[in-house]
């Protein structure tokens, strides 16, 4: 793997992308300007972590009506942190439906 910007493993900053979710993947995605492997997983921990955060945020405020939903998202989170994650660290592009779409083009225009 080549080193970024950031002077780590292109895999390893990926991989990093993810550690806090939308927040890690904000930082990475302003101070790797380069490495569009390391951009793609960070623009994809962004869009997923970020509409994984409002969708909790949005149904926790109706937890009488939605508290099964927010438990469900939780778990989803969850799961996709883990497997994301582990996907970058191997340096595989993995690619979410959907968000990865979005990911890949929001990329660019940043």
């Amino acid at each position: 793997m080549a080193k970024t910007s950031i002077g780590l493993e292109s895999n390893i900053t990926a991989f990093l992308s993810y550690l806090l979710g939308w927040i890690s993947g904000l930082i990475i995605i302003l101070i790797e300007k380069d490495d569009q492997f390391v951009r793609f997983h960070a623009m994809q921990s962004i869009v997923t972590f970020g509409s994984l955060t409002l969708l909790s945020i949005a149904f926790g405020s109706l937890f009488f009506v939605f508290g099964v939903l927010v438990g469900l998202i939780n778990i989803i989170s969850l799961v996709l942190w883990i497997l994301l994650m582990v996907k970058a660290y191997q340096g595989v592009k993995f690619k979410l439906p959907i968000v990865g779409d979005i990911a890949e083009s929001w990329m660019t225009k940043i």
